[in-house]
């Protein structure tokens, strides 16, 4: 049972997103909650409460908040994390997913296949990061990591 059975993000102080936004937010939580991988490791000696988890993504005091509870709502782990080690990926993702929903109007199959190509390359980049920055807290595969660095970035919007 290590996996999210529930996301939540808090993102209630954050100005409204664009239809890209949403719908990138979308698709990730959906496939998020098909497949993932979440496995809490053992700290300290002591016994990890058992999953499937509720994790609850916020950004407060300029920190990635990941609240992680079990399903009947008892604390099992919470972890903050450094936002600067994401905001240029970030930065770069949001480039070039703008540059994409553009091509998508107007330029051939050859050239958007070129920046979808790119795109996925920035996004493998940031899910490596967040993997990283998450070693020893919590153990994510490649696919829950790449759906969780889109809601980061969906949190990072507006933040």
């Amino acid at each position: 049972m290590t996996r999210i059975a529930h996301i939540e993000l808090d993102d209630g102080n954050l100005p409204p997103p664009t239809p890209e936004i949403e719908q990138e937010r979308r698709v990730a939580m959906f496939d998020l909650m098909e497949h993932n991988t979440f496995e809490l490791p053992d700290r300290d000696g002591r016994p990890v409460p058992p999953g499937p988890y509720n994790v609850g993504l916020s950004i407060r005091d300029k920190r990635l908040v990941f609240d992680v509870t079990t399903e009947s709502h008892d604390k099992a782990a919470e972890f903050h994390l450094s936002l600067s080690p994401f905001r240029q990926v970030v930065k770069d993702y949001f480039q070039i997913c703008k540059s994409y929903f553009d091509a998508v109007k107007t330029l051939p199959p050859s050239q958007i296949e070129t920046i979808d190509m790119a795109r996925r390359g920035i996004h493998n980049e940031g899910a490596r990061i967040l993997q990283e920055r998450l070693e020893g807290k919590v153990t994510v595969d490649d696919d829950t990591a790449r759906r969780l660095f889109t809601l980061v970035c969906v949190l990072h919007f507006g933040g």
